[in-house]
C-alpha cells in the first residue's frame, strides 16, 4: 500500500507487495514516476527540480503514460518524446519497457528562447536529468556528490580536513538543497543563502540546515563561532545571493571555500534578480520574459564577480554546474571561466575510471532492504574507502525521501557484481521487493556538456555529443528496462546531451541477464570514453579489467 506524504499529501510514496501492471518491471516504472512526484518541488505542476525539470509534459500526458505502464505486455515498449507518450509498439521481451527522447532540438535552433516558445505551446517538456527519467531520490542522490567533492578540496587544500573551515554557497532547491548537509557532514561552517524563505524553512525541517540566521550579521557571528570551535555547523540566510556575496567580499571576509548552486541556469523560471521580490518575478514569467533574463543576467555578473574576489583573496572557488559562469561572461565577465567547472577540478580522475553516481530504490518501500544492502556493500567492498565511509555517514545523516534508497560511487564491474548479487537476495526473499538500479546522468559515458561534464578534455572532444547517444543506444542492445537521451531545456537549451539507464532487479534469471550486460556495458563505454581521449587512469582501468577498448592503430 502507499504510504502517508507529509509532504505532499495529494502523492502518496508507493510501496507494498501489490501490482497494478503485469509484471515487476512494468511496476518498477511506474513506481518511480510516482515517487519522483512525491519526492518534487512543485508535483502539482510536474516540476521535480531545477525550476522546469518535469516529469511528463502535462497531465494528460501522465495519465497516458500510467495506462500505458499498468496495461503494456513485457514484449511491448512505451515511446515518450518530451514528456508525452505517444506509442506503444510490439518489441521482445529483451527490449526496453521505455525508450524517451526528452527536449531535443536541433542544433542552430536549441537555444533558450525557442525553447520557451515551444514549451508555451505545449510541444515540449526539459526532463532535467533524473526528473523526466523517473530517477530523482530527493536530496540524496545531490548530497554524495557534493559531499565527495568538498572532501577532495579538502585532501587538495586542508589536509584532508575542514573542520575550522567556512563553506559559503547559495541556493537551497531540488539540487542546491543538499549542500547544508554535505558541508556539516564533511565537518565543516556552511553558510547557504536563499531567496525564498520556504525553501530555507524546508530545509530545517528535515535537518539539513542547523539554524536560520535572522540577518547576515548573525549568520556569519554563527559561522565565526563554529570555525572557531571546529565545530560542523550549517546555517541557512533568506536573502539575494547577489547582494550578500558582494558584502561579504565588501567586509574583508574570506571564506575557505565559495561556489553556488542557484537555479543560474534559467534566467526566467528559475534564478531571481536582487532587488526584485519572488512575486514580481512570477509575474514577470510569462509576459516580461526579456526583462527578466535581462535582470536575471545582470545579477549574475555582480554574483560571479564577487566569486571572483573571493578566488583572487585565496578562497577555493568553483562552480557546480549550474551554467553560472556562462551566463556571467556573456553577461560581460570576460574572466568568468578563471573559475574551475568541479568535474575536471576534483572528481575527472574518478570519472576516467568510470566511477560515479550509481544509485538504487527499494520499491517495496521497505528500509530494511536498503539496509541490507549497505550491508552488502561493506561486505563486497571492506577496501574501498569511499564506499565505507559514505554509507556509514549515509546510514547516521540523511533521512529518506520517498521510496528508501541509496546512492554509491561505483565503477566498472562494481556495480554490476552489486546489482547481480541483489538479484540473488531478491530471489530468495532476504530483500523484501524488487530494486531499480539507475545512475545520475552526469557519468563516465553518458552526458556532454562542454561547461560542466567535458568541459577542458585531455583531447578537445568537449562537445562531441556522440557518446551519450551511443550509450543509449547500446543500453537499448543491452536490455535495460528504460533508456532515455536528454538534452537541455531553458537556460540549458544548446548547452547538453546525456543518457540515462533504469535496470530492474526483480529476483529473475532474465534480470540477472539484463543487469550483467546493461551495467557492464555502460560503465565499459565510460571507461572507453576518456581512454579514447587519452587519459591515464582509463588506460590503467582498460588494462586491468579487460575493457574492450579498440585502440587507435
Amino acid at each position: 500500500m502507499p504510504k502517508p506524504n507529509p509532504r505532499h499529501p495529494n502523492f502518496p510514496i508507493p510501496g507494498g507487495p501489490e501490482l497494478r501492471a503485469k509484471g515487476w518491471r512494468q511496476e518498477a516504472l511506474l513506481r518511480l514516476l510516482e515517487n519522483v512526484l512525491a519526492v518534487g518541488e512543485d508535483p502539482d505542476n510536474l516540476v521535480v527540480y531545477a525550476a522546469l525539470g518535469k516529469a511528463a509534459r502535462n497531465w494528460a500526458a501522465h495519465k497516458g503514460i500510467v495506462e500505458a505502464l499498468a496495461t503494456m505486455e513485457e514484449d511491448q515498449t512505451l515511446l515518450i518524446q518530451s514528456g508525452k507518450p505517444v506509442g506503444l509498439v510490439r518489441t521482445h521481451a529483451k527490449a526496453p519497457l521505455v525508450i524517451m527522447a526528452n527536449c531535443n532540438i536541433v542544433g542552430q535552433w536549441a537555444k533558450a528562447e525557442y525553447f520557451y516558445e515551444l514549451e508555451r505551446k505545449g510541444l515540449i517538456c526539459w526532463g532535467g536529468l533524473t526528473a523526466g527519467a523517473w530517477q530523482y531520490i530527493g536530496s540524496q542522490g545531490v548530497i554524495q556528490g557534493t559531499y565527495e567533492i568538498f572532501m577532495r578540496i579538502a585532501e587538495k587544500r586542508f589536509g584532508g580536513d575542514l573542520a575550522g573551515r567556512f563553506i559559503l554557497t547559495a541556493g537551497l532547491g531540488g539540487m542546491g538543497g543538499a549542500q547544508p548537509l554535505a558541508g556539516r557532514m564533511a565537518g565543516a561552517a556552511i553558510l547557504c543563502i536563499d531567496i525564498d524563505p520556504e525553501r530555507a524553512k524546508k530545509r530545517k525541517e528535515i535537518g539539513y540546515l542547523d539554524e536560520i540566521a535572522s540577518n547576515l550579521d548573525a549568520a556569519l557571528a554563527a559561522i565565526a563561532e563554529a570555525t572557531k570551535g571546529k565545530r560542523a555547523l550549517s546555517v541557512g540566510l533568506v536573502g539575494n545571493a547577489a547582494d550578500i556575496y558582494p558584502e561579504i567580499v565588501r567586509r574583508g571576509i574570506v571564506p575557505d571555500i565559495v561556489t553556488d548552486q542557484t537555479s543560474a541556469h534559467d534566467l526566467v523560471y528559475g534564478y531571481v534578480p536582487k532587488g526584485m521580490s519572488l512575486e514580481t518575478v512570477r509575474s514577470l514569467r510569462k509576459d516580461g520574459q526579456g526583462q527578466l533574463m535581462a535582470a536575471s543576467r545582470a545579477s549574475i555578473v555582480d554574483h560571479v564577480q564577487a566569486m571572483l574576489d573571493f578566488q583572487q583573496a585565496g578562497s577555493e572557488v568553483f562552480d557546480n554546474g549550474n551554467l553560472i559562469r556562462t551566463q556571467a561572461r556573456q553577461g560581460g565577465v570576460e574572466n568568468a571561466f578563471d573559475i574551475p567547472i568541479f568535474t575536471e577540478a576534483y572528481l575527472r580522475p574518478l570519472f576516467a575510471r568510470a566511477i560515479g553516481p550509481f544509485r538504487w530504490m527499494a520499491l517495496s518501500g521497505e528500509e530494511s532492504d536498503i539496509a541490507r544492502i549497505d550491508d552488502l556493500l561493506i561486505e563486497m567492498f571492506p577496501d574501498n574507502r569511499i564506499i565505507t565511509n559514505w554509507v556509514r555517514l549515509a546510514r547516521d545523516n540523511i533521512p529518506f525521501e520517498g521510496l528508501p534508497a541509496r546512492i554509491a560511487w561505483l565503477g566498472h564491474g562494481e556495480r554490476t557484481a552489486l546489482a547481480r548479487r541483489v538479484n540473488e537476495l531478491v530471489a530468495s526473499g532476504e530483500i523484501k521487493g524488487s530494486i531499480a538500479f539507475s545512475r545520475d546522468h552526469l557519468d563516465a559515458g553518458a552526458m556532454a556538456h562542454p561547461n560542466i561534464m567535458t568541459e577542458r578534455m585531455k583531447d578537445g572532444s568537449d562537445a562531441i555529443a556522440d557518446w551519450p547517444l551511443l550509450d543509449a543506444m547500446m543500453l537499448c542492445s543491452s536490455m535495460a528496462d528504460l533508456v532515455v537521451v536528454h538534452s537541455g531545456g531553458g537556460g540549458y537549451a544548446g548547452y547538453m546531451t546525456s543518457c540515462g539507464v533504469t535496470v530492474v532487479a526483480d529476483g529473475t534469471r532474465q534480470a540477472d541477464e539484463r543487469l550483467d550486460h546493461a551495467l557492464t556495458n555502460d560503465t565499459a563505454l565510460g571507461v572507453i570514453r576518456y581512454a579514447d581521449a587519452g587519459y591515464e587512469e582509463a588506460l590503467d582501468e582498460v588494462a586491468k579489467k579487460d575493457v574492450p577498448y579498440i585502440r587507435p592503430s
